[in-house]
């Protein structure tokens, strides 16, 4: 592998389930450097413990700012198990917004899969309750609340049962399993930072873009 040394590298890593989204951890659970050995790189962003999925993680500070910044509504996607069949209604509310403690959630995206998507079975499994069925969403959201996804499902009375990230942005899990990792191309880059700059200017424009201290996302 090379161009590690780049000092603008920024890698995807497929964090699995039961992984902290931190490199130590006093209390020897598994971290990010049970799989990555790179030098000063560092996520941007985070996923819970019991998630799974795409993080981004940049040497550049800068960006790894811009991809943390709330203001700039960058989008992320997840498929989502959940308990039961969400109806027209729950998924027409997860995508109108969801009041939760902190706030409304912004607009957002949210499909049906008539099919469950081809996941690798989680190390754990689900624990599923027979006389209750499961099924799958994605949904695209352009802000992190902490644990959103899971208190918007349940907010709609479909508590989920796994979320896996699978985009942030331009940014996909293709080609990566659970607990790999590579850098992204330069074309990739390009495209990761085109689209940010895009989304600041519409955020400027419409005054959503003046940071206020602490705002930062959290997933």
């Amino acid at each position: 592998m090379t161009g590690l040394d780049d000092p603008d590298l920024v890698l995807r890593f497929w964090k699995p389930y039961d992984c902290l989204t931190a490199f130590t951890d006093r209390d020897g659970r598994q971290t990010l450097a049970d799989h990555i050995d790179v030098p000063n790189v560092y996520p941007a962003g985070r996923l819970d413990r019991d998630s799974e999925g795409l993080l981004l993680l940049p040497r550049n500070k800068a960006l790894r700012g811009d991809l943390t910044d709330a203001t700039i509504g960058h989008p992320r996607t997840y498929l989502v198990q959940v308990e039961g069949i969400p109806s027209d209604d729950a998924l027409h509310h997860l995508a109108t917004g969801v009041d939760l403690k902190g706030g409304r959630t912004r607009p957002a995206t949210a499909e049906f899969l008539a099919t469950e998507p081809p996941l690798p079975p989680r190390p754990v499994p689900i624990r599923i309750r027979k006389s209750v069925p499961d099924s799958w969403i994605r949904l695209t959201l352009t802000e992190g609340k902490n644990r959103q996804v899971r208190r918007m499902t349940a907010a709609v009375g479909h508590p989920t049962l796994r979320l896996v990230r699978i985009a942030i942005g331009s940014i996909t899990l293709e080609g990566l399993e659970p607990g790999q990792w590579d850098a992204i191309t330069p074309e990739e880059k390009r495209d990761l930072r085109d689209g940010l700059k895009g989304l600041r200017r519409a955020a400027n424009r419409s005054g959503a873009g003046r940071r206020a201290p602490g705002r930062r996302s959290r997933r």
